[in-house]
């Protein structure tokens, strides 16, 4: 018998098919199972503006100034920061610099 996931979304037990894709009532979630079992089998790689692969726990240094949307505060060129951890979504850093935490795009620092 061939079982029907659960919703990745809500891990609802009440999915159903439809042709090729799999939807949840509850919380109107459709994927195609095929293209999700691909997916999670890529694993994402994150590149700092030199091409080198980042990994949760390196550090990080930034190479042009940012200035924090919202404040008055640049990080200067150079800044160092503690430990990253890689995140999904367009800012792929979350790290502490200067005891300030954020989250920052890839393409804005080096691996130090």
């Amino acid at each position: 018998m061939h079982t029907i996931p659960a919703c990745p979304v809500c891990s609802s037990e009440n999915t159903y098919p439809d042709e090729s894709m799999i939807i949840c009532p509850d919380c109107a979630h459709e994927w195609n199972p095929a293209e999700a079992a691909s997916a999670d089998s890529e694993e994402r790689v994150v590149k700092d503006s030199n091409g080198n692969i980042l990994a949760d726990g390196d550090c990080v240094t930034l190479i042009k100034d940012l200035k924090l949307k919202g404040s008055s505060t640049v990080l200067k060129v150079g800044s160092k920061s503690k430990p990253i951890r890689l995140v999904d979504g367009d800012h792929e850093i979350d790290c502490k610099i200067d005891n300030t935490s954020i989250m920052l795009k890839a393409c804005f620092v080096k691996k130090a």
